[in-house]
């Protein structure tokens, strides 16, 4: 199966400028092709992943991954999927954004691991570009009609877009030129609103280089969960690869948790297994669905890849810990992550009275009756322990590492109290 046969397979191609000459160019020789990303911020969530896991997949197959860092095109604003102005960032956080990016990047192929990856920023070659050689060497070559009639533009003109975000197709098209003239580029890679962007660069290219000029477009469709909302967020927002952000466990348990509607089309879309692996697991979907096999490899494919297989053993002993109630043998940074947003409270470093403990503190109990009741009846644990004791005094020793106690009432209800002071 060819790259592109297989993008097809994993329906991850939604246009492509010359589908016969991609093909007949990659039959040809190794190409190299390129994605971008803009340092908007400083990590990128897995909607910016999409475009970068096809990127990935060319560079399996033996083409030449370049990854554009957009420290110039960030400075100005994608209009792209906007219905308002973006509020411009300092240069200096651009580029702390633009450092930070480089190091997810680096890490998702494997840079300085025998797997050739081109890192560049477009600021190095845009930064001494003057207005005067912008509007000659590039303006003339743009038509404002054409450019009105994009998507990206057409959507903001009732709302009204600025001439700085009018122009980013201008900047994103020098790049495209500058690649296919410097780095040998003949395909670019992005999402489905990139669609304008990417044509306008290849007719920029035809400009300058002549109609013959090899070079090509393809965008990835946009991606919709089976009940038609935007892929890419979870019930706590965004979903991000910076482990800060979102850690290693809340990672898994996103993927862990995806509807059987859409599970295959993710494992698709996002992991390397091969068609045989793929179709097996769907099978496993229609026949054992609540055994949830699809969904457990999905998180763990994807917890391995952009994070470690120590991020994901990590992740999963938390996930079975939680499932099991036995999480005395966790440590403090990982109740810290699979905690994260269970109902919590902050109190002093004393010893109390598990019932005060129960009311005062965590307020799990409504009353010191209730609270009473409970205990003797065994539904309170404090660190996975069954504590039946209603003078039972919560010191440090039912902590873990001094810094958190976790409660449980019943079956399901946690409650985290850091501890301070």
């Amino acid at each position: 199966m060819s790259i592109l046969e297989e993008l097809h397979w994993r329906g991850a191609v939604n246009q492509q400028t010359d589908e016969d000459g991609l093909k007949e160019l990659i039959a040809e020789k190794e190409i190299a092709l390129y994605c971008g990303v803009d340092p908007t911020g400083d990590s990128m969530h897995i909607g910016h992943l999409i475009p970068f896991m096809i990127l990935k997949r060319f560079q399996l197959a033996g083409h030449k991954p370049v990854i554009l860092i957009g420290g110039a095109t960030g400075s100005i604003g994608d209009p792209s999927g906007r219905t308002s102005e973006r509020t411009l960032q300092t240069m200096e956080q651009i580029n702390q954004n633009a450092e930070k990016l480089k190091v997810q990047m680096k890490k998702l192929f494997n840079a300085g691991e025998g797997e050739a990856i081109r890192l560049v920023n477009n600021h190095d070659w845009l930064k001494d570009l003057s207005l005067i050689d912008f509007l000659r060497e590039y303006g003339k070559e743009f038509n404002i009609n054409t450019m009105l009639a994009k998507d990206v533009v057409a959507s903001r003109l009732d709302s009204g877009i600025s001439f700085t975000e009018f122009t980013y197709q201008i900047i994103q098209s020098i790049d495209f030129l500058h690649l296919y003239q410097q780095e040998d580029v003949q395909l670019q890679i992005g999402g489905a609103d990139q669609w304008g962007n990417i044509t306008a660069g290849l007719d920029l290219i035809r400009k300058k280089e002549g109609p013959q000029a090899k070079a090509f477009g393809l965008t990835i469709p946009l991606l919709l969960k089976a009940d038609g909302t935007k892929f890419g967020k979870s019930a706590e927002g965004g979903v991000w690869l910076d482990p800060e952000k979102t850690s290693p466990y809340e990672f898994y348990q996103f993927w862990l948790n995806q509807d059987d509607r859409d599970v295959i089309k993710y494992l698709k879309y996002f992991t390397f297994l091969s068609q045989a692996e793929i179709e097996a697991l769907e099978e496993k979907v229609a026949t054992e669905p609540h055994k949830r096999e699809a969904q457990r490899t999905l998180a763990q494919e994807m917890t391995r890849f952009v994070h470690s297989q120590a991020a994901l053993d990590e992740a999963e002993l938390i996930s079975q810990a939680l499932f099991s109630g036995n999480i005395q043998e966790l440590t403090a940074d990982q109740i810290e992550q699979g905690f994260q947003h269970v109902p919590s409270s902050t109190a002093p470093r004393e010893e109390r009275n598990l019932v005060e403990f129960l009311v005062d503190v965590t307020k799990i109990e409504p009353s010191r009756r209730q609270a009473r009741e409970d205990i003797k009846n065994g539904a309170i644990r404090i660190k996975g322990t069954q504590i039946k004791d209603v003078d039972h005094i919560v010191s440090a020793a039912d902590s873990f590492d001094d810094r958190f106690i976790i409660v449980k009432k019943g079956k399901k209800k946690y409650f985290l109290v850091q501890l301070e002071g």
